[in-house]
């Protein structure tokens, strides 16, 4: 390949691009195109590092559902943490056991859900119970969450009533437009229910009423449509789901603007709340949005470290780390392979480096706008590209069977420069999947990385062995 292919990669992917320019807002509510794609703007700075630009939670988390076309094959444990531990468990391992109404089963089925997802069979029965039952849920992108509540919506909607009945509140314009687009599609054989977006540039008149029985929007403009506008009754809302509550908390003042609202809410509200991680501040946040919870968490993988071998190649220089690169692909055969760079700059010279080499590259970084980004990870995923270069935006969530090898080119650090376990875990971690065994490789160049790679060691207790990459017999031997 050319040195710029990969450069000309992204241009086909930019204009192959449509996630969410598709997306459609009814026809009285025009929202200007500008406005969707205010998420990642490019910065100047191509040295900087990213943790310094620290990659936005909403950003990752838009990412995430870009690229998920199906449900992850997820082999975490569900734990379950009742509000009455006397009460009896119900799990369902069909749809059919929940007795939907048909319209919402033959629009779950025409989603092409065939059974429920893991956290779907324990979280369901609780959110179309009767009397309803509160839930704080732990769920990752891909576990079929955004399905599961607006299922529990549309479950609980009286069509024949002609106002607002059920709220979805979510961090970002273009995450409350994915939750928007589920509803559509789930909802598409049950036309009496109607959707309304309460977000940014959806301009109303004061004084008329929403008639639509669900709303989703963001937390800023549903205050305004509460108490400016008057347009919605906050106390006729049967339902209020919060999603990504990690992100919300993470983005300033729309923690307090969803207290403000559930504060408004009636006692007998339904309160569901859901996050991909459970930090202390998450979970106090939780307790105050959802009285007498059920809880449904994740347990972690464990045992993700055990089925991958870790090695370290000593080096000078980056120039070094790319001898060391070659020769590991000389000696033997990998399908696909990610390899992570802690800056922008290093992982575009590389890029350029493995494309002279006569390598199928893409290169992902955090210039580019959340569908560039999409469309980059789905041509690696359809084998389009055997290497993705790339800075910690893609640490987490990409599942792609074929990746056998993870390179870190740059071992990860937080932002005072210390050793970032968990982002090593996420790292090594796309490899390893689906019950096979992996293979991640650390570059060494200095005594400070050395001693980032032994803190890596300790703190998971597993040892990572020194691999010489001129040695073409024992690379040979690390693939077997």
């Amino acid at each position: 390949m050319a040195t710029d292919s990969w450069a000309l990669a992204v241009d086909e992917q930019e204009a192959a691009s449509k996630s969410i320019g598709a997306l459609r807002i009814r026809e009285r509510r025009v929202i200007p195109r500008a406005e969707a794609n205010g998420m990642a703007k490019p910065s100047e700075d191509g040295d900087k590092s990213d943790e310094e630009e620290k990659e936005d939670r909403a950003a990752q988390s838009l990412l995430n559902k870009l690229i998920r076309s199906n449900l992850v094959n997820n082999t975490n444990q569900v734990e379950v943490l009742q509000r009455d531990p006397n009460s009896p468990l119900y799990s369902v391992k069909t749809f059919e056991e929940l007795r939907l109404k048909p319209p919402l089963l033959q629009g779950v089925y025409g989603m092409g859900f065939n059974r429920p997802s893991k956290i779907q069979e324990n979280a369901l029965p609780m959110m179309l119970a009767e009397p309803p039952q509160n839930l704080i849920a732990q769920s990752q992108s891909g576990t079929g969450k955004t399905a599961a509540f607006v299922l529990a919506m549309l479950s609980h909607v009286d069509p024949t009533n002609k106002w607002t009945q059920c709220l979805c509140i979510s961090p970002t314009y273009e995450l409350a437009l994915q939750t928007g687009k589920v509803v559509e599609q789930m909802g598409k054989f049950y036309p009496e229910v109607k959707l309304a977006y309460a977000v940014r540039g959806n301009k109303m008149e004061r004084g008329s009423k929403i008639q639509e029985q669900i709303v989703i929007g963001t937390p800023g403009t549903v205050l305004d449509w509460f108490l400016k506008l008057k347009l919605m009754d906050p106390k006729k809302i049967r339902v209020f789901v919060l999603d990504e509550a990690d992100v919300m908390i993470a983005t300033q003042g729309h923690q307090d603007q969803s207290i403000r609202i559930q504060r408004m809410l009636p006692k007998d509200c339904q309160m569901l709340l859901f996050s991909a991680t459970f930090e202390d501040s998450v979970w106090k946040f939780a307790e105050r949005i959802v009285p007498d919870p059920n809880v449904i968490k994740l347990k972690r993988e464990e045992e993700t470290l055990d089925t991958i071998k870790q090695y370290y190649v000593l080096c000078n220089n980056k120039e070094d780390k790319f001898s060391a690169l070659c020769n590991i692909y000389g000696a033997i055969t990998i399908a696909q392979a990610m390899i992570f760079c802690h800056t922008r700059k290093i992982a575009a010279w590389l890029a350029g480096q493995m494309s002279k080499e006569g390598h199928q590259v893409a290169l992902l970084s955090g210039e580019m706008v959340i569908e560039q980004r999409a469309a980059v990870i789905e041509r690696f995923r359809e084998g389009k590209e055997k290497v993705l270069i790339t800075t910690n935006v893609c640490a987490r969530g990409i599942d792609v069977e074929q990746v056998s090898v993870v390179i870190n080119f740059d071992l990860p650090l937080d932002k005072d420069g210390n050793p970032d376990n968990e982002t090593y875990l996420h790292r090594i971690g796309r490899t390893g999947r689906f019950g096979k065994r992996g293979l991640a490789i650390n570059m060494v160049d200095s005594d400070h990385s050395m001693d980032v790679l032994k803190a890596i060691e300790k703190h998971f207790n597993k040892k990572i062995l020194k691999l010489d990459t001129d040695d073409l017999d024992e690379i040979e031997k690390i693939a077997n």
